[in-house]
């Protein structure tokens, strides 16, 4: 049997900005896989702020997650959207776009979708 162990997204072991200065991943890595916090500024939207370090035409990540605060649309390449915010668990498959809606940054803790978000290829 391991251990505890204790790690803080406050003190990440890597951060991600996303273009235009719009938010970050923080990034703690377990043996189960990476845990993020996203930052999504006001404004952002993944096909202008992650699609050119991605590098694909839409997001391809498997997201599992729990929205903190703000809200953020997300919508499938086949047209089905969804709005996220505060106290929603969000699962998505992969094949989509995503956007911050008003003017609060919506944050979101991930346990299955940023171990490669936003990371430069």
């Amino acid at each position: 049997m391991a251990g505890m162990k204790r790690m803080s997204l406050d003190s990440p072991e890597e951060v991600r900005p996303f273009e235009g200065g719009k938010g970050q991943v923080a990034l703690v890595n377990l043996d189960a896989g990476g845990v993020g916090r996203g930052v999504f500024e006001p404004g952002w939207r993944w096909s202008e702020h992650v699609k050119p370090i991605a590098g694909t035409d839409s997001c391809q990540a498997s997201h599992a997650g729990y929205v903190i605060s703000g809200r953020m649309r997300i919508e499938m390449d086949d047209g089905q959207a969804e709005e996220f915010g505060a106290g929603d668990v969000m699962i998505c498959p992969p094949g989509h776009d995503a956007w911050v809606l008003g003017d609060v940054a919506c944050v979101v803790v991930d346990w299955q979708g940023f171990t490669d978000y936003a990371k430069r290829r």
